[in-house]
Protein backbone atom coordinates (compact mmCIF):
# COMPACT_ATOMS: atom_id res chain seq x y z
CA UNK A 1 0.00 0.00 0.00
CA UNK A 2 1.93 3.35 -1.09
CA UNK A 3 1.95 6.35 1.44
CA UNK A 4 -0.97 8.46 -0.36
CA UNK A 5 -3.19 4.80 -0.57
CA UNK A 6 -4.95 5.71 3.10
CA UNK A 7 -5.77 9.02 1.62
CA UNK A 8 -7.26 7.92 -1.01
CA UNK A 9 -9.51 5.86 0.56
CA UNK A 10 -10.83 8.00 3.18
CA UNK A 11 -12.23 10.56 0.17
CA UNK A 12 -13.46 7.58 -1.65
CA UNK A 13 -15.42 6.18 1.29
CA UNK A 14 -16.56 10.56 1.37
CA UNK A 15 -17.16 10.67 -1.81
CA UNK A 16 -19.45 7.37 -2.65
CA UNK A 17 -21.87 8.81 -0.07
CA UNK A 18 -21.47 12.51 -1.97
CA UNK A 19 -21.64 10.57 -5.67
CA UNK A 20 -24.69 8.83 -4.42
CA UNK A 21 -26.82 11.35 -2.94
CA UNK A 22 -26.06 13.50 -6.00
CA UNK A 23 -27.48 10.87 -8.09
CA UNK A 24 -30.65 10.36 -5.88
CA UNK A 25 -31.23 13.94 -6.14
CA UNK A 26 -31.06 14.40 -9.53
CA UNK A 27 -33.58 11.56 -10.13
CA UNK A 28 -36.17 12.72 -7.45
CA UNK A 29 -36.00 16.44 -7.56
CA UNK A 30 -37.94 16.32 -11.37
CA UNK A 31 -41.60 17.54 -11.33
CA UNK A 32 -43.09 13.84 -11.18
CA UNK A 33 -40.44 12.27 -8.95
CA UNK A 34 -40.50 15.07 -5.88
CA UNK A 35 -39.45 13.56 -2.96
CA UNK A 36 -38.29 14.97 0.68
CA UNK A 37 -34.75 15.24 1.05
CA UNK A 38 -34.65 12.87 4.33
CA UNK A 39 -36.54 10.58 2.05
CA UNK A 40 -33.90 10.95 -0.42
CA UNK A 41 -31.08 10.53 2.59
CA UNK A 42 -32.81 7.28 3.85
CA UNK A 43 -32.54 5.76 0.26
CA UNK A 44 -28.92 6.61 0.51
CA UNK A 45 -28.72 5.19 4.22
CA UNK A 46 -30.94 1.65 2.75
CA UNK A 47 -27.84 1.36 0.41
CA UNK A 48 -24.58 2.01 2.51
CA UNK A 49 -24.03 -2.21 2.60
CA UNK A 50 -23.91 -2.50 -1.36
CA UNK A 51 -21.14 -2.53 -3.66
CA UNK A 52 -20.13 0.51 -4.83
CA UNK A 53 -20.19 -0.39 -8.69
CA UNK A 54 -23.84 -2.12 -8.00
CA UNK A 55 -25.23 1.56 -6.78
CA UNK A 56 -23.59 3.35 -9.77
CA UNK A 57 -24.77 0.62 -12.12
CA UNK A 58 -28.31 0.63 -10.05
CA UNK A 59 -28.56 4.60 -10.16
CA UNK A 60 -27.72 5.07 -13.76
CA UNK A 61 -30.16 2.87 -15.19
CA UNK A 62 -32.86 4.85 -13.71
CA UNK A 63 -31.44 7.82 -15.12
CA UNK A 64 -31.50 6.49 -18.44
CA UNK A 65 -34.68 5.23 -17.95
CA UNK A 66 -35.91 9.00 -16.63
CA UNK A 67 -35.19 10.60 -20.21
CA UNK A 68 -33.57 13.30 -18.29
CA UNK A 69 -31.04 15.91 -19.06
CA UNK A 70 -27.78 14.45 -17.56
CA UNK A 71 -25.66 16.15 -14.40
CA UNK A 72 -23.50 18.87 -16.30
CA UNK A 73 -21.26 18.94 -13.17
CA UNK A 74 -20.48 17.68 -10.09
CA UNK A 75 -17.75 19.69 -8.27
CA UNK A 76 -16.21 18.30 -5.07
CA UNK A 77 -13.68 20.95 -3.11
CA UNK A 78 -11.72 19.97 0.08
CA UNK A 79 -11.69 23.66 2.01
CA UNK A 80 -10.36 23.35 5.82
CA UNK A 81 -11.14 19.55 5.49
CA UNK A 82 -14.62 20.10 4.36
CA UNK A 83 -15.82 18.63 1.80
CA UNK A 84 -18.21 20.75 -0.12
CA UNK A 85 -20.81 18.93 -3.08
CA UNK A 86 -22.73 20.76 -5.45
CA UNK A 87 -24.55 19.79 -8.22
CA UNK A 88 -25.27 21.83 -10.97
CA UNK A 89 -28.48 20.40 -13.15
CA UNK A 90 -29.26 21.48 -16.31
CA UNK A 91 -32.77 22.90 -16.98
CA UNK A 92 -34.76 23.34 -20.62
CA UNK A 93 -34.40 26.36 -22.31
CA UNK A 94 -37.79 27.64 -21.37
CA UNK A 95 -36.71 27.28 -17.53
CA UNK A 96 -33.82 29.31 -15.46
CA UNK A 97 -31.16 27.13 -14.58
CA UNK A 98 -31.03 26.22 -10.63
CA UNK A 99 -28.29 25.06 -8.32
CA UNK A 100 -29.34 21.76 -6.46
CA UNK A 101 -27.16 21.97 -3.02
CA UNK A 102 -26.61 17.99 -2.07
CA UNK A 103 -25.49 17.43 1.64
CA UNK A 104 -21.88 15.95 2.02
CA UNK A 105 -21.10 13.74 4.82
CA UNK A 106 -19.62 16.19 6.56
CA UNK A 107 -22.88 18.11 6.43
CA UNK A 108 -24.95 15.18 7.21
CA UNK A 109 -22.79 14.91 10.45
CA UNK A 110 -23.24 18.10 11.49
CA UNK A 111 -25.14 16.85 14.65
CA UNK A 112 -23.47 13.27 15.27
CA UNK A 113 -19.49 13.44 15.36
CA UNK A 114 -20.09 9.71 14.59
CA UNK A 115 -21.44 9.70 10.84
CA UNK A 116 -18.06 12.06 11.04
CA UNK A 117 -16.27 8.47 12.09
CA UNK A 118 -17.51 6.01 10.14
CA UNK A 119 -16.84 8.45 7.00
CA UNK A 120 -13.26 8.11 7.71
CA UNK A 121 -13.40 4.67 8.54
CA UNK A 122 -10.73 2.70 5.79
CA UNK A 123 -9.70 -0.16 7.49
CA UNK A 124 -11.17 -3.45 6.65
CA UNK A 125 -12.86 -4.65 10.09
CA UNK A 126 -12.39 -8.44 8.79
CA UNK A 127 -15.47 -9.63 10.74
CA UNK A 128 -15.05 -12.99 9.70
CA UNK A 129 -12.02 -14.09 11.09
CA UNK A 130 -12.60 -15.95 14.34
CA UNK A 131 -10.44 -14.09 16.36
CA UNK A 132 -12.57 -10.42 15.09
CA UNK A 133 -15.76 -12.76 15.82
CA UNK A 134 -15.16 -13.78 19.58
CA UNK A 135 -13.74 -9.80 20.23
CA UNK A 136 -17.42 -8.85 18.86
CA UNK A 137 -19.57 -11.46 20.72
CA UNK A 138 -17.80 -10.10 23.98
CA UNK A 139 -18.94 -6.29 22.52
CA UNK A 140 -22.51 -7.72 21.87
CA UNK A 141 -22.82 -9.14 25.71
CA UNK A 142 -21.71 -5.70 27.21
CA UNK A 143 -23.45 -3.43 25.64
CA UNK A 144 -23.66 -1.04 28.85
CA UNK A 145 -19.52 -0.99 28.11
CA UNK A 146 -20.22 0.32 25.13
CA UNK A 147 -22.24 3.09 26.41
CA UNK A 148 -19.95 3.79 29.30
CA UNK A 149 -16.70 4.51 26.95
CA UNK A 150 -18.74 6.56 24.90
CA UNK A 151 -20.44 8.94 27.60
CA UNK A 152 -16.58 9.24 28.60
CA UNK A 153 -15.12 10.07 25.18
CA UNK A 154 -17.79 12.78 24.46
CA UNK A 155 -14.89 15.37 26.15
CA UNK A 156 -12.64 14.18 23.72
CA UNK A 157 -13.57 12.69 20.71
CA UNK A 158 -13.87 15.91 18.77
CA UNK A 159 -10.09 16.81 19.17
CA UNK A 160 -9.18 13.76 18.59
CA UNK A 161 -11.19 13.16 15.94
CA UNK A 162 -9.73 16.19 14.28
CA UNK A 163 -5.74 15.28 15.20
CA UNK A 164 -6.65 12.43 13.17
CA UNK A 165 -7.87 14.07 9.98
CA UNK A 166 -5.04 16.41 9.87
CA UNK A 167 -2.60 13.61 9.85
CA UNK A 168 -4.18 11.31 6.94
CA UNK A 169 -4.68 8.92 9.63
CA UNK A 170 -7.48 6.10 9.57
CA UNK A 171 -10.47 7.48 11.68
CA UNK A 172 -10.44 3.66 13.53
CA UNK A 173 -7.87 5.11 15.70
CA UNK A 174 -10.30 7.44 17.28
CA UNK A 175 -11.22 4.27 18.74
CA UNK A 176 -7.84 3.31 20.11
CA UNK A 177 -8.03 4.49 23.77
CA UNK A 178 -11.56 2.52 24.52
CA UNK A 179 -8.82 -0.26 23.32
CA UNK A 180 -5.90 1.28 25.44
CA UNK A 181 -7.57 3.24 28.44
CA UNK A 182 -11.28 3.05 28.31
CA UNK A 183 -10.68 6.57 27.24
CA UNK A 184 -10.18 7.22 30.95
CA UNK A 185 -7.14 10.11 30.64
CA UNK A 186 -6.11 8.97 34.35
CA UNK A 187 -5.88 5.43 33.39
CA UNK A 188 -2.54 3.94 34.53
CA UNK A 189 -1.30 0.42 34.22
CA UNK A 190 1.14 -2.29 35.93
CA UNK A 191 3.22 -1.39 32.89
CA UNK A 192 3.69 1.96 33.92
CA UNK A 193 1.43 3.40 30.78
CA UNK A 194 -0.82 6.20 31.48
CA UNK A 195 -3.32 8.08 29.89
CA UNK A 196 -5.82 8.03 26.93
CA UNK A 197 -2.84 6.33 24.52
CA UNK A 198 -1.46 4.54 27.07
CA UNK A 199 2.33 5.98 26.50
CA UNK A 200 4.65 4.17 28.92
CA UNK A 201 7.13 6.35 29.74
CA UNK A 202 10.36 5.42 27.50
CA UNK A 203 8.33 6.06 24.33
CA UNK A 204 6.71 9.18 25.94
CA UNK A 205 9.68 10.94 26.33
CA UNK A 206 10.83 9.24 23.08
CA UNK A 207 7.97 11.44 21.52
CA UNK A 208 8.61 14.57 23.40
CA UNK A 209 6.35 13.95 26.15
CA UNK A 210 7.41 15.94 29.52
CA UNK A 211 6.95 13.91 32.54
CA UNK A 212 8.03 15.51 36.30
CA UNK A 213 6.32 15.87 39.55
CA UNK A 214 3.97 18.71 37.83
CA UNK A 215 3.01 17.57 34.84
CA UNK A 216 2.61 14.06 32.89
CA UNK A 217 1.98 14.71 29.10
CA UNK A 218 1.11 11.14 28.66
CA UNK A 219 -2.40 12.66 30.27
CA UNK A 220 -2.60 15.73 28.82
CA UNK A 221 -5.53 15.22 25.88
CA UNK A 222 -3.50 17.70 22.99
CA UNK A 223 -0.24 16.74 23.71
CA UNK A 224 -0.77 12.95 23.67
CA UNK A 225 -2.93 12.48 20.75
CA UNK A 226 -0.40 14.63 18.88
CA UNK A 227 2.45 11.80 20.00
CA UNK A 228 0.14 9.56 19.11
CA UNK A 229 -0.80 10.51 15.60
CA UNK A 230 3.50 10.62 14.69
CA UNK A 231 4.36 7.39 16.60
CA UNK A 232 1.22 5.40 14.48
CA UNK A 233 2.49 7.40 11.50
CA UNK A 234 6.53 6.44 12.33
CA UNK A 235 5.12 2.75 13.05
CA UNK A 236 3.57 2.59 9.70
CA UNK A 237 6.38 4.00 7.74
CA UNK A 238 8.67 1.26 9.62
CA UNK A 239 6.46 -1.62 8.94
CA UNK A 240 5.86 -1.62 5.53
CA UNK A 241 2.84 0.63 5.76
CA UNK A 242 0.62 -2.33 6.67
CA UNK A 243 -1.83 -0.47 9.69
CA UNK A 244 -2.26 -3.80 11.27
CA UNK A 245 1.64 -4.87 12.06
CA UNK A 246 1.56 -1.08 13.20
CA UNK A 247 -1.15 -1.58 15.61
CA UNK A 248 0.70 -4.18 16.97
CA UNK A 249 3.69 -2.53 17.36
CA UNK A 250 1.82 0.01 18.87
CA UNK A 251 0.87 -2.56 21.55
CA UNK A 252 4.09 -4.59 21.80
CA UNK A 253 6.63 -2.64 20.34
CA UNK A 254 8.29 -2.70 17.08
CA UNK A 255 11.31 -5.08 17.72
CA UNK A 256 8.80 -8.12 19.23
CA UNK A 257 6.83 -7.83 15.79
CA UNK A 258 9.83 -7.62 13.93
CA UNK A 259 11.13 -11.04 15.87
CA UNK A 260 7.85 -12.77 15.05
CA UNK A 261 8.39 -11.30 11.55
CA UNK A 262 11.65 -12.88 11.38
CA UNK A 263 10.43 -16.11 12.24
CA UNK A 264 8.56 -16.63 9.99
CA UNK A 265 10.52 -15.36 7.25
CA UNK A 266 13.07 -18.08 8.48
CA UNK A 267 9.99 -20.88 7.52
CA UNK A 268 8.53 -19.52 4.94
CA UNK A 269 5.72 -18.36 5.93
CA UNK A 270 3.38 -15.36 5.42
CA UNK A 271 4.36 -11.67 6.92
CA UNK A 272 0.68 -10.38 7.66
CA UNK A 273 -0.36 -10.00 10.96
CA UNK A 274 -2.99 -13.00 11.60
CA UNK A 275 -0.11 -15.28 10.59
CA UNK A 276 2.24 -14.19 13.51
CA UNK A 277 3.23 -15.40 16.35
CA UNK A 278 3.12 -12.38 18.97
CA UNK A 279 1.87 -12.79 22.63
CA UNK A 280 -1.42 -13.08 23.51
CA UNK A 281 -2.26 -9.83 24.57
CA UNK A 282 -1.28 -8.24 20.71
CA UNK A 283 -3.04 -11.61 19.17
CA UNK A 284 -6.40 -10.08 20.67
CA UNK A 285 -5.31 -6.39 20.83
CA UNK A 286 -5.69 -5.33 16.85
CA UNK A 287 -8.80 -8.08 16.41
CA UNK A 288 -10.80 -6.05 19.46
CA UNK A 289 -10.01 -2.55 17.68
CA UNK A 290 -11.26 -4.47 14.80
CA UNK A 291 -14.56 -5.57 16.46
CA UNK A 292 -14.92 -2.50 18.08
CA UNK A 293 -15.10 -0.70 14.70
CA UNK A 294 -17.11 -2.67 12.86
CA UNK A 295 -19.76 -1.82 15.98
CA UNK A 296 -19.84 1.24 15.49
CA UNK A 297 -19.72 0.86 11.83
CA UNK A 298 -23.25 -0.15 12.19
CA UNK A 299 -24.10 -0.52 15.73
CA UNK A 300 -28.07 -1.44 15.16
CA UNK A 301 -26.64 -4.97 13.38
CA UNK A 302 -25.25 -5.92 16.68
CA UNK A 303 -28.41 -4.47 18.81
CA UNK A 304 -26.64 -1.75 20.22
CA UNK A 305 -28.21 1.82 20.52
CA UNK A 306 -25.35 4.44 20.16
CA UNK A 307 -26.09 7.88 21.61
CA UNK A 308 -25.08 10.59 19.42
CA UNK A 309 -22.36 13.28 20.12
CA UNK A 310 -22.20 16.45 19.19
CA UNK A 311 -19.91 17.42 16.19
CA UNK A 312 -18.88 20.05 17.82
CA UNK A 313 -15.64 21.08 20.49
CA UNK A 314 -16.38 20.12 23.71
CA UNK A 315 -13.93 22.77 24.81
CA UNK A 316 -11.65 25.69 24.03
CA UNK A 317 -7.95 26.43 24.45
CA UNK A 318 -7.82 29.73 27.16
CA UNK A 319 -3.53 31.14 27.13
CA UNK A 320 -3.25 31.40 30.70
CA UNK A 321 0.46 32.84 30.30
CA UNK A 322 1.99 31.66 33.37
CA UNK A 323 1.29 29.34 36.35
CA UNK A 324 -2.03 29.56 38.19
CA UNK A 325 -4.11 27.74 40.89
CA UNK A 326 -6.27 25.17 39.86
CA UNK A 327 -9.04 25.80 42.28
CA UNK A 328 -8.56 29.35 41.27
CA UNK A 329 -8.92 28.62 37.72
CA UNK A 330 -11.87 26.56 38.58
CA UNK A 331 -13.87 29.35 40.42
CA UNK A 332 -12.61 31.98 37.36
CA UNK A 333 -14.29 30.05 34.99
CA UNK A 334 -17.26 28.67 37.00
CA UNK A 335 -16.31 25.51 36.90
CA UNK A 336 -16.37 22.27 39.46
CA UNK A 337 -12.48 21.75 39.92
CA UNK A 338 -13.53 17.78 38.97
CA UNK A 339 -14.75 19.06 35.92
CA UNK A 340 -11.48 21.14 35.49
CA UNK A 341 -8.82 18.56 36.06
CA UNK A 342 -10.56 16.12 33.85
CA UNK A 343 -10.20 18.31 30.84
CA UNK A 344 -6.67 19.13 32.07
CA UNK A 345 -5.44 15.53 33.09
CA UNK A 346 -1.91 16.26 32.57
CA UNK A 347 -1.63 18.38 35.51
CA UNK A 348 -0.68 16.37 38.53
CA UNK A 349 -0.99 18.85 41.44
CA UNK A 350 -2.71 21.79 42.61
CA UNK A 351 -1.56 24.06 39.73
CA UNK A 352 -0.18 24.34 36.21
CA UNK A 353 3.41 23.80 35.85
CA UNK A 354 5.55 26.66 36.35
CA UNK A 355 7.83 26.61 33.20
CA UNK A 356 4.12 25.58 31.19
CA UNK A 357 2.08 24.42 29.26
CA UNK A 358 0.82 27.64 29.64
CA UNK A 359 -2.94 26.69 28.93
CA UNK A 360 -6.14 25.20 30.15
CA UNK A 361 -9.10 23.80 28.24
CA UNK A 362 -12.60 24.92 29.56
CA UNK A 363 -15.68 24.17 27.82
CA UNK A 364 -16.95 26.36 25.21
CA UNK A 365 -19.85 27.60 27.52
CA UNK A 366 -17.37 28.99 30.21
CA UNK A 367 -14.35 29.97 27.88
CA UNK A 368 -15.39 33.76 27.00
CA UNK A 369 -15.99 33.88 30.64
CA UNK A 370 -12.84 32.27 32.13
CA UNK A 371 -11.01 34.78 29.78
CA UNK A 372 -12.09 37.63 31.15
CA UNK A 373 -12.02 37.08 34.98
CA UNK A 374 -8.55 35.68 34.00
CA UNK A 375 -7.64 39.15 32.50
CA UNK A 376 -9.02 41.20 35.76
CA UNK A 377 -6.85 38.71 38.36
CA UNK A 378 -3.87 40.49 39.67
CA UNK A 379 -0.58 38.24 39.41
CA UNK A 380 -0.34 37.80 42.93
CA UNK A 381 -3.42 36.37 43.17
CA UNK A 382 -2.83 33.79 40.52
CA UNK A 383 -1.38 31.54 43.39
CA UNK A 384 -1.37 31.14 47.21
CA UNK A 385 1.82 32.08 48.78
CA UNK A 386 4.47 31.41 51.80
CA UNK A 387 7.63 32.62 53.20
CA UNK A 388 10.77 30.39 53.54
CA UNK A 389 13.24 31.50 56.26
CA UNK A 390 16.70 30.00 54.83
CA UNK A 391 18.57 27.55 57.51
CA UNK A 392 21.94 27.23 57.24
CA UNK A 393 22.69 24.66 54.41
CA UNK A 394 19.94 24.64 52.09
CA UNK A 395 19.93 25.59 48.64
CA UNK A 396 17.59 26.65 46.08
CA UNK A 397 17.55 23.10 44.62
CA UNK A 398 16.71 21.54 48.21
CA UNK A 399 13.89 24.37 49.14
CA UNK A 400 12.37 24.26 45.55
CA UNK A 401 11.86 19.83 46.48
CA UNK A 402 10.61 20.44 49.69
CA UNK A 403 7.86 22.56 48.43
CA UNK A 404 7.72 20.48 45.26
CA UNK A 405 8.55 23.40 42.67
CA UNK A 406 11.25 24.09 40.95
CA UNK A 407 14.83 25.94 41.29
CA UNK A 408 13.51 28.30 37.92
CA UNK A 409 9.87 29.50 39.78
CA UNK A 410 11.90 30.15 42.75
CA UNK A 411 14.79 32.67 41.10
CA UNK A 412 11.55 34.22 39.31
CA UNK A 413 9.15 35.10 42.05
CA UNK A 414 12.17 36.12 44.41
CA UNK A 415 14.51 38.19 41.79
CA UNK A 416 17.11 36.12 42.05
CA UNK A 417 19.32 35.82 39.26
CA UNK A 418 22.39 33.12 40.62
CA UNK A 419 21.94 30.29 42.85
CA UNK A 420 23.33 32.60 45.95
CA UNK A 421 21.02 32.25 48.62
CA UNK A 422 22.20 33.83 52.19
CA UNK A 423 21.10 31.83 55.79
CA UNK A 424 17.98 34.33 57.53
CA UNK A 425 16.92 35.64 54.44
CA UNK A 426 12.89 35.04 53.25
CA UNK A 427 11.92 32.91 49.99
CA UNK A 428 8.42 33.82 48.66
CA UNK A 429 6.99 30.49 47.42
CA UNK A 430 4.22 29.10 45.41
CA UNK A 431 1.82 26.60 47.84
CA UNK A 432 -1.81 25.31 48.05
CA UNK A 433 -4.25 27.09 49.22
CA UNK A 434 -5.24 25.40 52.77
CA UNK A 435 -8.68 26.58 52.22
CA UNK A 436 -9.82 24.77 48.44
CA UNK A 437 -10.31 21.49 47.28
CA UNK A 438 -8.07 19.98 44.56
CA UNK A 439 -9.81 16.35 44.11
CA UNK A 440 -7.97 15.02 40.91
CA UNK A 441 -4.43 15.85 41.87
CA UNK A 442 -2.12 12.84 41.80
CA UNK A 443 -2.05 12.56 45.50
CA UNK A 444 -5.90 13.14 46.06
CA UNK A 445 -6.28 9.89 43.21
CA UNK A 446 -4.22 7.55 45.01
CA UNK A 447 -6.26 8.53 48.39
CA UNK A 448 -9.59 7.76 47.03
CA UNK A 449 -7.85 4.39 45.10
CA UNK A 450 -6.53 3.17 48.62
CA UNK A 451 -9.90 4.44 49.84
CA UNK A 452 -11.49 1.60 47.24
CA UNK A 453 -9.22 -1.19 48.53
CA UNK A 454 -9.95 -0.84 52.20
CA UNK A 455 -13.45 -0.82 51.81
CA UNK A 456 -13.08 -4.03 48.97
CA UNK A 457 -10.88 -5.95 51.21
CA UNK A 458 -12.73 -4.96 55.15
CA UNK A 459 -9.62 -3.67 56.99
CA UNK A 460 -7.26 -1.32 57.65
CA UNK A 461 -4.08 -1.74 55.35
CA UNK A 462 -0.67 -2.18 56.98
CA UNK A 463 1.96 1.03 56.64
CA UNK A 464 5.27 -0.21 55.32
CA UNK A 465 8.42 2.63 55.72
CA UNK A 466 10.50 1.96 52.67
CA UNK A 467 14.05 1.22 54.01
CA UNK A 468 17.19 0.64 52.46
CA UNK A 469 17.37 -2.04 50.34
CA UNK A 470 13.81 -2.97 49.76
CA UNK A 471 12.40 -3.40 46.96
CA UNK A 472 8.62 -3.97 45.68
CA UNK A 473 9.52 -8.37 45.02
CA UNK A 474 10.99 -8.24 48.88
CA UNK A 475 8.04 -6.64 50.38
CA UNK A 476 5.35 -8.95 48.18
CA UNK A 477 7.44 -11.85 49.37
CA UNK A 478 7.35 -10.43 52.58
CA UNK A 479 3.91 -10.31 53.04
CA UNK A 480 2.69 -12.77 50.68
CA UNK A 481 0.93 -10.65 48.46
CA UNK A 482 1.21 -10.01 44.59
CA UNK A 483 3.79 -7.52 43.19
CA UNK A 484 1.43 -6.32 40.69
CA UNK A 485 -1.50 -5.78 43.32
CA UNK A 486 1.25 -4.08 45.83
CA UNK A 487 2.59 -1.52 43.12
CA UNK A 488 -1.33 -1.05 42.10
CA UNK A 489 -2.19 -0.17 45.67
CA UNK A 490 0.49 2.20 46.19
CA UNK A 491 0.08 3.87 42.26
CA UNK A 492 3.64 3.23 41.10
CA UNK A 493 4.57 0.53 38.25
CA UNK A 494 6.24 -2.41 39.07
CA UNK A 495 9.53 -1.70 38.03
CA UNK A 496 9.33 1.57 40.05
CA UNK A 497 12.20 2.58 42.48
CA UNK A 498 11.20 2.67 45.97
CA UNK A 499 12.88 5.61 47.93
CA UNK A 500 13.78 5.06 51.92
CA UNK A 501 11.34 6.69 54.04
CA UNK A 502 8.27 6.96 51.58
CA UNK A 503 4.94 4.98 52.78
CA UNK A 504 3.80 1.99 51.46
CA UNK A 505 0.37 0.68 52.17
CA UNK A 506 -0.28 -3.40 52.13
CA UNK A 507 -3.85 -4.46 52.08
CA UNK A 508 -4.97 -8.02 53.13
CA UNK A 509 -4.95 -10.33 50.59
CA UNK A 510 -4.59 -13.41 52.14
CA UNK A 511 -7.62 -14.74 49.92
CA UNK A 512 -6.56 -13.85 47.13
CA UNK A 513 -5.54 -16.23 44.86
CA UNK A 514 -3.03 -15.06 42.60
CA UNK A 515 -0.95 -14.47 45.92
CA UNK A 516 1.44 -18.03 45.14
CA UNK A 517 2.65 -16.74 42.43
CA UNK A 518 6.20 -17.53 42.91
CA UNK A 519 8.18 -19.75 40.23
CA UNK A 520 11.20 -21.05 40.22
CA UNK A 521 12.71 -21.03 36.47
CA UNK A 522 16.34 -22.03 35.13
CA UNK A 523 17.43 -19.64 33.30
CA UNK A 524 19.86 -19.67 30.83
CA UNK A 525 21.75 -16.50 30.16
CA UNK A 526 22.30 -14.69 26.04
CA UNK A 527 25.14 -13.10 25.07
CA UNK A 528 25.86 -9.61 25.73
CA UNK A 529 23.51 -10.09 29.19
CA UNK A 530 24.14 -9.29 32.43
CA UNK A 531 22.89 -9.32 36.24
CA UNK A 532 21.65 -5.98 35.60
CA UNK A 533 19.86 -6.77 32.94
CA UNK A 534 18.77 -10.19 33.91
CA UNK A 535 17.55 -7.81 36.88
CA UNK A 536 15.21 -5.83 34.72
CA UNK A 537 13.77 -8.12 32.55
CA UNK A 538 12.46 -10.02 35.36
CA UNK A 539 11.44 -8.00 37.69
CA UNK A 540 14.12 -8.29 40.47
CA UNK A 541 17.03 -7.16 42.35
CA UNK A 542 21.06 -8.25 41.63
CA UNK A 543 21.24 -9.01 44.88
CA UNK A 544 18.64 -11.43 44.70
CA UNK A 545 19.95 -13.02 42.01
CA UNK A 546 23.51 -13.11 43.15
CA UNK A 547 22.18 -14.64 46.88
CA UNK A 548 20.37 -17.65 44.58
CA UNK A 549 23.57 -18.11 42.62
CA UNK A 550 26.57 -18.06 44.61
CA UNK A 551 29.25 -19.64 41.81
CA UNK A 552 28.19 -17.23 38.72
CA UNK A 553 28.11 -14.06 42.02
CA UNK A 554 31.61 -15.01 42.28
CA UNK A 555 32.69 -14.98 38.94
CA UNK A 556 33.90 -12.00 37.71
CA UNK A 557 31.78 -12.09 34.84
CA UNK A 558 28.30 -13.88 33.43
CA UNK A 559 29.04 -16.00 30.38
CA UNK A 560 26.37 -16.84 27.62
CA UNK A 561 25.25 -20.18 28.27
CA UNK A 562 25.39 -19.85 32.13
CA UNK A 563 22.74 -21.64 34.00
CA UNK A 564 21.10 -19.01 36.56
CA UNK A 565 18.55 -20.02 39.03
CA UNK A 566 15.48 -17.31 39.42
CA UNK A 567 12.67 -16.98 41.65
CA UNK A 568 9.73 -15.00 39.58
CA UNK A 569 6.34 -13.69 40.41
CA UNK A 570 4.46 -14.26 37.31
CA UNK A 571 2.13 -11.78 37.76
CA UNK A 572 4.51 -9.29 37.15
CA UNK A 573 5.31 -10.24 33.69
CA UNK A 574 4.24 -8.79 30.45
Amino acid sequence: MGPGHEVFLLYSAQYRKSLVLVLFSHIFTRDRYTLPLDVVRSCVKSMNNINLCLQLSILLVVVACQQTTPIADVAIAQKNSTILTEAVVEQAPSTVATTIPVETPEQLADTDLWHRVRAGFTLDHEIDRNRVKQELDWFVKHPDYIKRVADRARKYLFHIVGQLEQNNLPLEFALLPVVESAYDPFAYSHGRAAGLWQFIPATARFQGLKIDWWYDGRRDVIDSTDAAARYLNHLHERMDEDWLLALASYNSGEGNVRSAMRKNARKSKALDFWSLDLNQETTSYVPRLLALCAVIDNPSAYGIELEPIENNAYWQTVDIGSQIDLSKAAALADLDSRELYQLNPGFNQWSTHPEGPHRLLVPVSNAEQFAENLANLAGKDRMTWTRHKINDGESLGSIAQEYGTTVTTLRSVNGISGSLIRTGDSLLIPVASMHAEYPMTAEARLRQDQSYWAQQYGAKPVRHVVQPGDSLWKLSRRHRISMRNLAKWNGIGTTSTLYPGSTLLVFNASSDPSSDIVRKLSYRVRQGESFAKIADKFNLTIGSIKSWNKKAAAARYLQPGDSLTLFVDVTSME
